[in-house]
């Protein structure tokens, strides 16, 4: 007779969860099996917090739900930063960790109280007559309200024999919620505020990385000439428009920064116009109307004010939008002056600069450019946190949002590594390249091992600074002792080869051909390049990082 254990794992797959990741445990041991009998793949970690961001970014990639599995206790607090980050991100997750219900138990902690501390949504399995039915309840709670769910499975109950009834691996209905239809008041709300706009930017989000989302705001954004940019976890929505000013906020280009806060109308679509996306209010004009899209009332204004707050499904707001202007009328922001300028100087690789470096370090714009175009542009990039980030991020292009993983939402250090390689697995069609600090590298290092087990064509580019380098360009101004956040320089290239990886150490142009040869090659090994870069000054998106602390 199957267990309850059993029976919650064939369910999860039959709800459409196919991956899963984890460290597995006594507690989590059975439901695990299940899942994999049942037919979805898992993907063992080195760490659970590892697991869980590659859960995480796997969700964004695919487009579709995945889970983690964790031991009771301790595996899930050794979640709990990834499990945040999903949360924040409201990353469609299923968290499946076994529970210690008896207080006398070394593994018992409140389960509950922590996934509401960090913004996730509690359920519980509670008996083996409900079982099924409580799955189905928080794969539909991830999926149709994006967020991320704990699904704690006690370990007496998970023991129960299963009751005879319905499920065990095949298709379970999913209570989804429909997105409703636009409504008509909402639509003329929009329409009168793009009606009355001369230099219209659209700016699209999180929200707007849906099926059928870009095509919709293109033709809406061409009815009224609108420009088009995104915030930085959309980046990729319009590439290859040329009207797309690629990231706004801090990451902006000068180009993209003057643009947008020319603009006398802004719409947010799915996106959340926060203090990173428009640089603390600063990228609006002070006259400019402000209208903010979104399918759930309380993020409207929730960071700032807003002039039209609308309620309702970007891809179905655009497409009623669109029906309701005529075709051809406007030319807008979409003047000859700026698709020139745009063409010549929005991304940040087009902006003249004079390289730094000298001394055994290269520019790590120097080495992003050449990166860039060396490594194939049919790519996925994840970028870890850090004083480094924003070179990876504005300077390798992506094809489109499904190029670019962006795990920032709880700006922890230490995720990139992880969340590249659950993007790699839902986009095996692309290189996968993470991009980290050397700090983030050695917190994730353990998972390096993952990549080269996995047989993951991955480039790991580090940008070696031997410190914590927001902390030395925030602090070290002022005249404070940085020897806390300062190290010796430590070979992050003999250390992958450790792990199986290929490995390269650049300190000048002149290196990367050793990239350039493993591109050109069979791959047959992941590769990792130690780039000593200079550090003599802060990167430019830094001191607006540094206004929201």
């Amino acid at each position: 007779m199957s267990t309850v254990a059993e029976v919650v794992g064939a369910a999860l797959v039959g709800c459409g969860v196919d991956a899963v990741f984890g460290v597995v445990g006594s507690g989590n041991f059975a439901v695990t099996n299940a899942m994999v009998a049942a037919g979805a793949r898992f993907v063992a970690a080195r760490h659970e917090g590892g697991a869980a961001t590659m859960a995480d970014a796997y969700a964004r990639m695919s487009g579709r739900p995945a889970a983690l599995t964790v031991h009771q206790g301790c595996g899930l607090t050794n979640a709990l930063t990834g499990l945040t980050e999903a949360a924040k991100s409201r990353t469609p997750l299923v968290v499946l960790a076994a529970e210690a219900t008896s207080p006398r138990s070394n593994f018992h902690v409140d389960q509950v109280a922590l996934a509401t501390a960090v913004g996730a949504v509690p359920m519980r399995v509670t008996s083996a007559r409900n079982a099924v039915e409580q799955v189905a309840a928080a794969v539909a709670t991830a999926v149709g309200e994006r967020r991320t769910v704990l699904l704690n499975l006690p370990l007496d109950v998970q023991d129960a024999p299963a009751l005879p009834g319905p499920v065990a691996g095949g298709p379970v209905t999913l209570p989804f919620r429909e997105i409703p239809p636009a409504a008509a008041e909402e639509v003329e709300r929009l329409v009168a505020a793009l009606r009355g706009a001369r230099r219209p930017v659209f700016v699209a989000g999180r929200g707007a990385r849906g099926p059928g989302c870009r095509a919709a705001l293109e033709e809406l954004a061409a009815r009224c000439g609108a420009l088009l940019a995104t915030s930085a976890v959309a980046k990729g929505l319009f590439a290859g428009n040329p009207w797309s000013l690629d990231v706004s906020g801090g990451f902006a280009s000068p180009l993209a920064a003057e643009l947008v806060s020319g603009a006398d109308l802004i719409v947010g679509w799915g996106c959340a116009l926060n203090m990173w996306t428009m640089r603390h209010g600063r990228l609006i004009a002070d006259d400019a109307v402000v209208v903010q899209v979104d399918l759930d009332r309380e993020a409207l204004g929730a960071h700032r004010d807003v002039t039209v707050g609308v309620v309702g499904d970007v891809r179905a707001m655009a497409e009623a939008a669109t029906a309701a202007l005529p075709e051809g009328t406007a030319t807008g922001y979409r003047t000859r002056e700026n698709r020139t300028a745009i063409a010549e100087r929005v991304r940040w690789r087009d902006v003249p600069f004079e390289p730094a470096g000298g001394a055994g370090r290269i520019d790590p714009r120097t080495l992003t450019v050449a990166l860039d175009d060396l490594l194939p542009a049919e790519r996925v990039v994840a970028v870890d946190s850090g004083n480094f980030m924003g070179y990876p991020s504005m300077f390798l292009d992506v094809p489109d949002e499904f190029g670019f993983c962006f795990t920032q939402a709880f700006q922890s250090v230490g995720l990139g590594l992880a969340s590249a390689i659950g993007a790699a697995l839902a986009r095996p069609d692309r290189l996968p390249v993470a991009a980290l600090g050397d700090g983030g590298a050695l917190m994730g290092a353990a998972e390096l091992e993952t990549v080269a087990r996995l047989g993951l064509p991955m480039v790991v580019v580090v940008y070696n600074d031997d410190a914590y380098g927001a902390e030395v360009h925030h602090f070290g101004p002022d005249g404070h002792p940085l020897d806390t956040v300062r190290f010796p320089e430590t070979d992050l290239a003999a250390i992958a080869r450790g792990y199986g990886f290929d490995a390269v150490t650049v300190r000048r142009p002149e290196d990367l051909g050793a990239v350039a040869a493993w591109v050109a090659g069979p791959r047959t090994a992941p590769l990792l390049v130690d780039a000593k870069v200079a550090a003599d000054e802060p990167s430019w998106w830094l001191e607006e990082a540094f206004r929201g602390h």
